[in-house]
């Protein structure tokens, strides 16, 4: 399998960035991270293992990136307006480099967004708002309001609120969406949500899945035994969605 280390200093984020490629050929896949992941966290969990076969096969080819969580989302030394002005500077990242790179090496038509946990919110809140770049989204495990309190989970934002959290969490702003084109660009997007049945972020999945209906976008949901948030059942998902 082909294995590729790429780092360079991001003018955006005024750091060192790194990821990884899987593959040489076939749909490009973004690769978020879980909060506590790197760029490397799928190798370690044995995503990458358990997509092996589509990988040296030539349909799909990984791009795993940072997700920069300590440093926008969990940063207690920021304000939350700090926090999020640093998230979007992330995503210039992301839109900007990671995605010119993956345009210069791979000239296949589809571009799809993937993770796990905090990766499948960040994957659905940069799709969801720049669909023309997207064909595919698949969403493990994702709570898609940060501003949603459940059991352990609190509001990354502290109560803070404006606009740039309003349409950072798919929760929030797509109800309003009304954008035909930007709907239209959803509607052709291939879309997969999956969640464990006892997963704390269960209704919140429930409540996307409506959301997309009530706007004619199709998709599947998918709910799994258990709660499925870990990387075993990521490597059981990974092979049938992505």
């Amino acid at each position: 399998m082909n294995r590729e280390y790429h780092r360079w200093h991001s003018p955006r984020l005024g750091r060192d960035m790194e990821l990884l490629i899987f593959g040489h050929a076939g749909a490009k896949a973004l690769m978020f991270p879980t909060r506590e992941g790197r760029f490397w966290e799928y190798d370690q969990l044995g995503v990458v293992t358990s997509l092996a076969d589509k990988i040296e096969a030539g349909h799909i080819q990984l791009y795993c990136v940072e997700g920069l969580a300590q440093e926008t989302f969990y940063d207690r030394s920021r304000s939350p307006g700090d926090r999020l002005r640093r998230y979007h500077a992330f995503e210039d990242y992301v839109l900007n480099e990671v995605m010119q790179l993956m345009a210069v090496r791979n000239g296949h038509d589809c571009t799809m967004a993937v993770g796990c946990s905090l990766g499948a919110f960040q994957a659905a809140s940069l799709a969801f708002r720049h669909p023309q770049y997207f064909r595919k989204l698949v969403l493990l495990s994702g709570r898609y309001d940060l501003t949603l309190k459940v059991e352990s989970f609190g509001d990354l934002f502290e109560g803070y609120y404006d606009d740039g959290v309003y349409y950072l969490n798919p929760s929030h702003f797509l109800p309003g969406l009304e954008c035909e084109w930007r709907l239209e660009c959803l509607r052709r997007m291939d879309i997969v949500l999956a969640i464990g049945r006892d997963d704390p972020f269960l209704d919140n999945n429930r409540h996307l899945s409506r959301v997309l209906w009530e706007k004619g976008v199709g998709h599947q949901i998918q709910i799994w035994d258990g709660r499925a948030h870990r990387g075993s059942a990521w490597r059981r998902m990974a092979p049938l969605y992505v």
